[in-house]
């Protein structure tokens, strides 16, 4: 079994950070791990309550999972701060050749900052060169570019600046668009178009960290890239087409949507 560690924040409503990513790491066939780079009180509702780690207890979370268990790809969600973005980028440049997915959490679903200018400026000085793909949505995309993101040609656009900053290669989510949910991949080299209709749901809590950290689970698998990021983009569409209400707000994607149907429907 291949292994996958999703360095994040933790939401205690179960619906996204290390808790998604954990699930989309078991339902991919992925033995998953995890170094919490926050708690925070949440549901489906909203965020009440955040508190970070301190730098040194993220380091030695990673540092404790590396030194045992073979790491085969790595998934960064919530950094919280600076000096936990330092101390993540310092673990990881230790091991150059894992797979590493960055899916950028700054801007929350109500639109409140997550992350502060200096924060901002220390992830993509330091993290952004080092990762194998990042995954920003459209108003995380704004805050690297400086500018609004209305159209796909635009995220084109934004996609290849991110390039010009660092980037290996990118995925810019377009689901705050309105028609079918478009996100572009782009490379360096080839831009490819992930389109899927879009599910008439509110049940789309948690849908980023999914995302990406399906992204790490299948390159932990081998997958290339561009490949694993075409599946991510099934997994999350069918997670959230059979995603059952939860809570009084925003619900959780369906993440055992496939070990459900089978248990349901036995072959």
């Amino acid at each position: 079994m291949q292994h996958a560690l999703t360095i994040a924040g933790s939401d205690s409503g179960g619906g996204a950070g290390i808790q998604a990513d954990l699930k989309t790491f078991a339902a991919l066939g992925v033995y998953g791990m995890s170094a919490v780079t926050a708690v925070t009180a949440q549901n489906t509702c909203g965020v009440r309550a955040v508190q970070a780690m301190r730098p040194e207890l993220v380091t030695a979370q990673i540092n404790c999972v590396f030194e045992d268990i073979r790491v085969d790809a790595v998934k960064i969600g919530m950094t919280a701060n600076a000096e936990i973005i330092a101390s993540i980028a310092s673990e990881l440049r230790k091991h150059p050749d894992v797979p590493i997915v960055l899916d950028p959490v700054m801007v929350a679903t109500s639109g409140h900052a997550l992350l502060d200018p200096a924060a901002v400026r220390t992830l993509t000085r330091d993290l952004l060169p080092l990762v194998s793909v990042v995954t920003p949505n459209l108003p995380e995309t704004e805050v690297f570019v400086g500018r609004k993101i209305t159209t796909v040609e635009d995220m084109r656009t934004a996609a290849r600046e991110l390039i010009a900053q660092g980037a290996k290669a990118v995925v810019i989510k377009g689901g705050h668009l309105s028609g079918d949910a478009v996100d572009i991949f782009f490379d360096g080299l080839d831009f490819l178009c992930l389109s899927h209709p879009r599910t008439p749901t509110q049940n789309t809590h948690g849908t980023g960290c999914t995302f990406s950290s399906a992204i790490a689970a299948l390159l932990a698998k081998g997958q290339p890239l561009s490949v694993a990021v075409q599946g991510a983009k099934t997994y999350i569409s069918e997670a959230i087409a059979h995603a059952e209400p939860l809570g009084h707000g925003h619900g959780p994607v369906n993440h055992f949507y496939a070990l459900y149907a089978k248990r349901n429907h036995p072959l």
